[in-house]
């Protein structure tokens, strides 16, 4: 399973910034004159705590770039942070998963909301604003909400987790992450398919249990069954040994599944993981050939039996 990784480019980022928060943060260490660095100290005071009420100035801007280093400093901390939680087990990485999207959408309101009112204007009217266009583009946005219930219901309900295995459609694949919107699956060839968590609908989540690896394998109809289930009886307990990365169980001999055209139609199954199902069914089907083979049972082939008249 593929998961969230934070790369060196991003540790040297925060760093970056942190250094640049902390200049900015105290003007005196900046090669400034005495008067800018005064009029940087009082708006940084004044703007911090989302008071301010002036013009448009350099000192805003700096405070500005300021803020915005906080948000996205405190941002990329909790990320991090988040991360290294989410190493503790699929369910975990699922739920930080999802907390990390919701973040950035909280930073993005927070650093918007602040940066405005460092530079005069009114957070109070900033934030009705909000409410009333919230308001507006909710009754136009149905299919949103609906994408974030639905997410927050995935999680909730632990109906799958990041890197379990499920069957959507006509699409089986692994789940990369869990957003507040969507989910990512990636298929057997790595393609990435994006789907909308409304429209996650009758799935089936197959990592949750053993999955059965099914092999059918038809004997000639001369073929002494007798013969063969007891050389089968002795032949596959053990068998689990002989691909341990593969089988989890020996090999289990079904019974005779049809009689066909043919032949006589004989069914084998073993437990196998999700993730190897398709590699363990082929081994399976291997198996089961040299079983018969190294034993003398003869697997027939389509055959056509031509009358003649007289």
């Amino acid at each position: 399973m593929k998961k969230r990784k934070t790369g060196s480019k991003t540790y040297i980022a925060i760093v970056l910034v942190a250094i640049v928060a902390l200049l900015l943060g105290h003007p005196n260490w900046l090669p400034l004159s005495p008067a800018a660095k005064a009029a940087i100290s009082a708006s940084e005071r004044s703007h911090l705590i989302l008071n301010g009420d002036a013009k448009t100035t350099a000192a805003q801007l700096v405070t500005l770039v300021l803020a915005l280093c906080l948000v996205w400093l405190g941002y990329q901390i909790l990320k991090v942070i988040l991360e290294l939680i989410g190493k503790r087990s699929n369910r975990v990485l699922t739920i930080t998963e999802m907390v990390i999207g919701l973040a950035k959408y909280v930073a993005v309101i927070i650093a918007i909301v602040w940066g405005l009112t460092i530079l005069g204007v009114d957070a109070t009217a900033v934030l009705a604003g909000v409410g009333i266009v919230g308001l507006i583009i909710g009754f136009g946005a149905q299919s949103l909400i609906e994408d974030i219930i639905t997410g927050a219901f995935i999680i909730f309900e632990n109906q799958y987790s990041v890197g379990d295995i499920i069957v959507l459609d006509d699409v089986r694949g692994t789940v990369r992450s869990i957003g507040v919107r969507t989910t990512v699956i990636e298929d057997g060839g790595g393609n990435l398919k994006v789907v909308n968590n409304s429209d996650i609908r009758n799935f089936q989540n197959r990592s949750r249990n053993a999955s059965l690896a099914l092999c059918v394998c038809a004997v000639s109809y001369g073929t002494d069954l007798r013969k063969l289930e007891a050389v089968v009886a002795e032949k596959l307990p053990g068998s689990r040994a002989l691909h341990p990365e593969l089988y989890l169980s020996d090999i289990r001999y079904l019974g005779v599944d049809e009689l066909a055209d043919s032949g006589v139609n004989l069914k084998f199954s073993v437990n196998t993981s999700e993730e190897s199902f398709f590699a363990a069914q082929r081994m399976l089907a291997r198996d089961v050939k040299l079983l018969m083979d190294d034993n003398g049972f003869e697997i027939p082939f389509p055959q056509v039996v031509v009358h003649q008249g007289d």
